[in-house]
């Protein structure tokens, strides 16, 4: 997509994963990435200001913005009021702090980050959509935007609000392109309806797509043995309309080589490979063991406040990829202000309203023994 006059490739390094040596970022790693990547014409780069607590920016500094010409690159960095900050003043400095730690001079993209849920009412206290537009003004930043973690009625409210973005990033990717929690589809409906352009986030869930069990991978390998998962995955986000580009977070030199090779000159998926995501797709829904369907029924009279739906999904990841770090990461992050699983009384108003009959105390029983073992 043409922004700052220059056409941006449909592949962006994502800093948020940088290779690292023990607590450390590799960055002479980095350094050889960046130039990988800027040789073979990709420009834009995501970082953000609590990445690696300030180490990711500070990288973007001395692997790219002092071994670099200004204007021949994209940089994208996004402001958190929800993490610390107390005063109005304060989430502005995020701002100052950001440019002094990258040198950058002025940010092409700067985002409001991660703006959903309880984080939505931080950024209207605190003034920073005015914000956004006086560091444009200024010449500060060229644009202005936001990423986004919430549903997408949610975000059809934020653009009527605010017009003035220009852009939203969204995580969009082959799972969750139909999931009733991150609502993929949806979100990338609502971005095209109020006519905004859409930066990719999480293309390979975390890594999650570049490393399915074999019973998922082996369709992908039976399809294409030479096309790596992360391939379908990559490739599946950009051959969406009005993109500006995917972000991948690469941490190490052969993921960038990968992403490169059919990156360079992208080619958006034919019927037949979409034929073989959804096939994926497919397989994916019979894994998952618990068939809710995200109603919310069993949510309203919940004394315990559990969000079941999104437990539900949760467990069904696990179940589908098996990874319980990540899922366990997940399950922290959602009951950190919700009730956990092991918080069910079994007073049954659940399943009195599911329309599944999903015997969901039990369920929430088998959530608590997984997700809260050992902690």
């Amino acid at each position: 997509m043409d922004y700052l006059g220059k056409d941006i490739k449909k592949l962006g390094f994502g800093l948020m994963r940088l290779p690292m040596i023990g607590e450390k970022i590799d960055i002479e790693q980095v350094k050889d990435m960046v130039d990988l990547f800027m040789a073979n014409g990709f420009t834009y780069f995501d970082t953000a200001y609590g990445y690696g607590n300030g180490a990711s920016e500070e990288a973007a500094k001395t692997a790219l913005v002092d071994r670099y010409p200004r204007e021949s690159f994209q940089l994208a960095t996004k402001l958190p009021p929800w993490s610390g900050a107390k005063t109005e003043d304060e989430a502005r400095e995020m701002f100052w702090t950001s440019l002094k730690r990258t040198g950058a001079g002025y940010f092409d993209f700067y985002l409001l980050h991660n703006i959903g849920s309880n984080r939505i009412q931080i950024f209207e206290d605190y003034n920073l959509w005015e914000f956004g537009l006086e560091l444009k003004e200024k010449g500060l930043i060229k644009h202005f935007g936001f990423s986004f973690h919430d549903k997408a009625d949610v975000l059809d409210e934020l653009l009527t609000k605010h017009p003035e973005a220009e852009f939203v990033q969204l995580q969009i990717n082959y799972a969750d392109w139909d999931s009733e929690t991150i609502e993929s589809r949806k979100c990338y409906e609502v971005a095209r309806k109020h006519n905004k352009p859409v930066i990719i986030m999480e293309p390979v869930k975390g890594g999650t797509l570049a490393n399915l069990p074999d019973k998922l991978a082996r369709i992908f390998k039976e399809a294409d043995e030479n096309a790596s998962l992360a391939s379908w995955a990559i490739r599946y986000a950009a051959s969406l309309d009005g993109i500006i580009t995917v972000l991948s977070g690469m941490s190490n030199m052969e993921q960038m080589q990968d992403n490169i090779s059919y990156m360079k000159d992208f080619k958006p998926l034919n019927e037949k490979e979409r034929e073989v995501i959804a096939k994926v797709q497919t397989a994916m829904k019979e894994l998952a063991s618990i068939p809710c369907t995200d109603c919310k029924y069993c949510v309203e009279g919940c004394p315990q406040g559990i969000n079941i739906p999104s437990l539900f999904e949760l467990m069904n990841d696990y179940y589908v990829y098996e990874n319980l770090e990540e899922a366990k990461k997940s399950y922290k992050w959602q009951t950190e202000k919700r009730g956990r699983a092991s918080d069910c009384i079994a007073c049954g108003n659940c399943e009195g309203v599911c329309p599944q009959s999903i015997p969901i105390i039990n369920e929430l029983s088998k959530i608590a023994e997984v997700m809260e073992a050992g902690v």
